[in-house]
């Protein structure tokens, strides 16, 4: 099974971001924690939020809701500095979201401070690139994962991987072992699958896997038992 999985990650092309990007907010800290307080916030266009992780009690602080746009309405993922008023600064990852259930505004959000030396665990989105040669002879590429679960250090992450497909054919598959890295740990097994081609309705000969076997030119086909009957009795006919 082993040597099957090398053989199809090899017809893949992967190709990883360098580092994963990171978005800037500036927020002040909050200095009520309490519903009336927090209800005034979200009137006056701010998200209430709290940092986990940092020494002593978790930081509360809001910021301009706006201003997570280019974090949260994304399909890619991207480390946080925030930066607050009064001087401090920290580096965090997005750890939960609270939408508002009719309208879908931004509710509250928590973070969770990350070191550039300790390891984190983070759902890193997949994208793939070009048309899989099996779709392209009828066939169906179906998604079994869209997000990796990785562990790496914040700077070898990136915020997304790209693979190309463009040489899978029909019944194969690309498994997460076909986007490992030496910058980050996969933490699904081996066999997971990512994406694979199956076969659809409208499907048709794979005429480039026939490459090999000799055309036969049409006037050395020869004559069928019927065409043989029909000749002779055309030559009858005529004497």
């Amino acid at each position: 099974m082993k040597a099957v999985h090398e053989g199809l990650d090899n017809i893949c092309s992967i190709k990883l971001r360098l580092q994963m990007k990171s978005i800037t907010i500036n927020g002040s800290k909050r200095e009520s924690v309490g519903k009336k307080a927090t209800k005034a916030l979200r009137n006056a266009g701010q998200v209430p939020c709290v940092l986990y992780g940092v020494e002593g009690d978790p930081l509360h602080f809001a910021a301009e809701e706006i201003s997570f746009k280019n974090l949260v309405y994304t399909p890619d993922v991207h480390t946080v500095k925030i930066k607050l008023e009064s001087g401090e600064s920290y580096d965090a990852i997005l750890q939960d979201i609270q939408f508002h259930p009719v309208t879908d505004a931004i509710l509250h959000i928590d973070f969770y401070q990350i070191f550039g030396d300790k390891p984190i665990t983070m759902e890193i989105p997949i994208h793939t690139e070009g048309v899989a040669r099996g779709v392209k002879n009828g066939g169906v590429l179906r998604y079994n994962l869209r997000r990796l679960k990785v562990r790496g250090l914040p700077g070898d992450l990136p915020d997304y991987i790209v693979a190309n497909v463009t040489k899978l054919k029909i019944g194969q598959k690309l498994y997460v072992t076909g986007v490992d890295s030496k910058d980050f740990v996969i933490q699904h097994p081996d066999n997971t699958v990512i994406c694979q081609v199956r076969t659809s309705r409208n499907l048709v000969e794979l005429e480039d896997d026939e490459e090999d076997e000799d055309e036969v030119a049409a006037d050395e086909v020869p004559a069928t038992e019927v065409d043989d009957q029909a000749a002779v009795k055309e030559g009858e006919g005529k004497e």
